[in-house]
């Protein structure tokens, strides 16, 4: 009795986890830590954090939130949480045209180009995830943490100050996230780990050559 409610207790972390560091959130996470960090980023006007904040909220998590239903009306998904593979393809295309959208958008305000390239960069990584995914389940939590992680690394490399806290969040963030989908049992061992790598080494490599481009 005491092994299964251990067990089940894990299981409910393990969901709890998921749900709190869900892919939706992750890049809304990071915009949170772009504006929170001790960065001259941080000295933007309120009301300009609080409009892109909202922006991200908007199209990036309640609007694909609002198409679940529909979704599982018409069969394309069998529930909310959306675990077999071929079921993705619809929300991932979805989700990254919305993040388009809010490139589109939060590139024509006049802000520091990092925050563009952020934006961009998290958009031209759901349409890479969702090419993979065509093919390959890899593990869009496992993305959403490392690109997380990756992101308070360039925002420490560019602005040129030490965010040691933050990183060390993120890591630990990162190795909850990757535990609890193994522990769910809903992806191998590698599919999280090329989705953590997938997640850190395109945010970055995006974010330097979008940085270029723009």
């Amino acid at each position: 009795m005491t092994n299964n409610n251990s067990k089940d207790s894990l299981d409910t972390a393990a969901k709890i986890i998921s749900i709190i560091f869900h892919p939706l959130l992750m890049p809304v996470y990071g915009m949170a830590i772009i504006f929170s960090a001790p960065t001259l980023l941080g000295y933007l006007p309120s009301n300009v954090k609080k409009l892109l904040i909202l922006i991200m909220l908007i199209n990036n998590v309640l609007l694909p939130i609002s198409f679940l239903p529909f979704f599982i009306q018409r069969n394309i998904i069998s529930s909310w949480t959306i675990t077999e593979r071929k079921e993705r393809n619809i929300p991932l295309i979805i989700i990254t045209i919305l993040y388009g959208i809010t490139s589109y958008l939060i590139f024509r305000f006049s802000i520091p180009v990092f925050l563009k390239t952020y934006v961009f960069a998290v958009a031209i990584i759901s349409l890479l995830v969702t090419v993979i995914n065509f093919w390959w389940k890899i593990s869009l939590h496992s993305v959403g943490a490392g690109a997380l992680i990756s992101l308070v690394f360039m925002l420490s490399l560019k602005m040129l100050t030490p965010l040691e806290w933050y990183l060390i969040s993120t890591v630990i963030i990162g190795g909850l996230v990757l535990s609890s989908r193994l522990k769910l049992n809903i992806h191998s061992p590698q599919q999280v780990w090329i989705g953590l790598f997938t997640g850190f080494f395109g945010l970055a490599f995006f974010i330097i050559l979008l940085q270029q481009l723009i």
